[in-house]
């Protein structure tokens, strides 16, 4: 099959790779890996989180949004838009009460105001207290939209709906189901 000569060569050539493998996996790797980690080192750090947010803004009828946050982080496609945690917002309406919103999460537009809330939503406004997972509010387009799992308790009664749409201005109030033929669920509190 083979002859001596040529199997000497073969084991001559296999060993020479085994070493040349063993040599570059010990030197040449190791050098690649301590220059990624020495650039990783001298790398710049930039962050664009923000602790300890507050926001206010007035509108035209005197009504003042405020907002607060434990932590922002401006979003870089758009540095109109902050990503809030941990949020409480007061609306203080020129001729009625203050509605207070805390959120886990929020989304903040710095030009028009607008605000979405989401997870564990709390709106509270008189002896009212609605909660939900989400909550879009706008006050260019004077309006709360709530949604996802939303309560909506008073002292009276206790109901269960799928989305509550509220105008901020006129207090007008609209509450339904995403399916035509589910109904909305209101329970007296006796």
């Amino acid at each position: 099959m083979f002859s001596k000569k040529n199997s000497i060569y073969i084991i001559f050539f296999f060993c020479l790779l085994l070493f040349l493998t063993v040599i570059y996996f010990k030197f040449f790797n190791i050098k690649d890996i301590e220059l990624i980690e020495n650039f990783e080192d001298k790398a710049p750090y930039s962050s664009n989180i923000i602790k300890d947010v507050e926001y206010a803004s007035k509108d035209l009828n005197g009504n003042e949004y405020l907002i607060k946050a434990l932590k922002g982080e401006i979003d870089f496609k758009n540095t109109d838009v902050i990503y809030l945690t941990s949020v409480t917002a007061l609306i203080k309406l020129k001729d009625s009460d203050d509605i207070k919103i805390t959120s886990k999460f929020g989304k903040y537009n710095l030009e028009n105001f607008d605000t979405i809330f989401s997870k564990n939503v709390i709106i509270n406004y008189m002896e009212n207290k609605i909660t939900s997972e989400y909550l879009d509010s706008s006050l260019q387009r004077n309006t709360m939209i709530v949604s996802q799992n939303v309560i909506y308790t008073n002292p009276k009664n206790i109901l269960k709906a799928d989305v509550i749409e509220i105008n901020i201005k006129t207090k007008d109030t609209k509450i339904s189901m995403y399916e035509g033929n589910s109904k909305v669920n209101i329970r007296s509190i006796d």
